[in-house]
């Protein structure tokens, strides 16, 4: 296998694993239809697929701080993908909260390892990053459809058949991590330059935390939202969810893009200061309007995405895996926590009361980044590149078979 193949085989790898973080949102309707889960019950499935990951996700961020573990990605994406298939399998609520929690396990040990893999191969490009993360994107957008195909022919009895993904995942990074054994082994001896700035990479991850409530909040109830809205139409929740992970796949790109331009701070900033404009169109705009300020929403909430990755990296560099375990784990997680609450307001209220305060989530995230710096960024050999710009250019000339 070539080596520039590997960037597109692992964001093909993530598309398989975050199918499964899409799947959990979308058999809510699901669960609320068959099993008639109040609000509160079905958002606590979320709940279940965030609570082990959040607390797992940087656990296994300092494992693979210590060594290389690539063996976590086939084995991860096949767990992942076995709590999902089995969660419609039993009408037990509390077996179906376990095996959806054994999911998340699965999901909190793939990334981390999984984005020091994708920074190993890309060389640590933002736009290698960036394709990186499309990869997780179009996963998520393609859950409900997927979920849709299934659950429509036979109801949640047939989830075992979403296990398929996760073989085809597990199967395609087998080659990738053949192929950069040697990279992988020499990327976690090397000593890494640069000073850790954890002040900044706090307010980071409080603003990761920020746009995590608004999107699993999102995620978790849109689907349900946009039916109330459409008089009671299936097919227009499972539009809305598709619109909300399929808007991600273009604000990764575009986020990469933006960042060769600009950097990566002002970029993340002015993306949530739009992104809480387009919330507050989603909540109240009437009409097929809706569908509209969920694109927006997602492209907004996903242009940061794989920025917030790079820069959790490059203000701790010298515990990539812990920065990639929280930026990517623990604090998008947090999300899930908060959904609970937001269903429970429902039940008591409306779902568009319980959704009017996620716009105030994007303007605490822009406060945050209006206090961070753009990071200097940290190489291999024993230099510091400059702000701004592609990694092409930052970083100094790599190994042979990097890139």
């Amino acid at each position: 296998m070539r080596r520039n193949l590997s960037i597109p085989l692992l964001s093909v790898g993530h598309g398989c694993v975050d199918v499964y973080q899409g799947a959990v949102a979308a058999l809510v309707p699901y669960f609320v239809a068959e099993r008639a889960y109040s609000y509160a019950a079905a958002s606590g499935i979320v709940l279940a697929a965030s609570t082990l990951s959040s607390v797992a996700q940087p656990v296994f961020g300092l494992l693979t701080d210590r060594r290389a573990i690539p063996w976590l990605l086939p084995v991860s994406t096949l767990l992942a993908g076995l709590g999902i298939a089995l969660s419609g399998v039993s009408d037990s609520y509390a077996v179906t909260l376990a095996v959806v929690a054994v999911s998340g396990v699965g999901v909190a040990a793939y990334h981390p390892e999984s984005a020091r893999v994708a920074r190993v191969a890309g060389a640590g490009r933002h736009s290698a990053m960036g394709w990186f993360s499309l990869g997780g994107n179009l996963g998520f957008a393609l859950a409900p459809l997927m979920v849709a195909a299934v659950v429509a022919i036979g109801g949640l009895r047939l989830t075992p058949l979403l296990l398929l993904p996760a073989v085809v995942g597990a199967a395609l990074c087998l080659p990738v991590l053949r192929v950069l054994e040697t990279r992988l082994s020499d990327s976690a001896r090397s000593a890494v330059t640069g000073r850790d700035d954890a002040a900044s990479f706090v307010r980071l991850s409080l603003a990761v935390v920020c746009r995590s409530i608004a999107f699993i909040s999102l995620g978790t109830f849109i689907s349900l939202y946009a039916t109330e809205r459409m008089d009671g139409s299936r097919a227009a929740g499972t539009a809305a969810l598709f619109l909300l992970y399929l808007g991600g796949a273009v604000g990764s790109v575009l986020g990469g893009a933006l960042a060769n331009r600009w950097d990566r701070v002002r970029v993340s900033r002015w993306s949530y200061l739009l992104t809480a404009g387009s919330i507050a169109g989603l909540i109240f705009v009437p009409g097929p309007a809706l569908y509209l300020f969920v694109a927006l929403t997602s492209a907004g909430l996903y242009v940061p995405f794989s920025l917030q990755v790079t820069l959790g990296q490059d203000y701790l560099p010298s515990r990539v895996g812990t920065a990639s375990g929280i930026t990517l784990g623990l604090t998008v997680s947090i999300g899930g926590l908060i959904s609970p609450l937001i269903g429970t307001l429902a039940d008591r209220t409306s779902l568009q009361t319980a959704l009017t305060p996620l716009i105030l989530m994007p303007v605490l995230a822009w406060l945050l980044f209006r206090t961070l710096p753009e990071p200097r960024v940290p190489s291999l050999s024993g230099t510091t590149a400059s702000k701004g710009g592609d990694a092409d250019a930052e970083h100094p000339p790599v190994p042979p078979g990097l890139r």
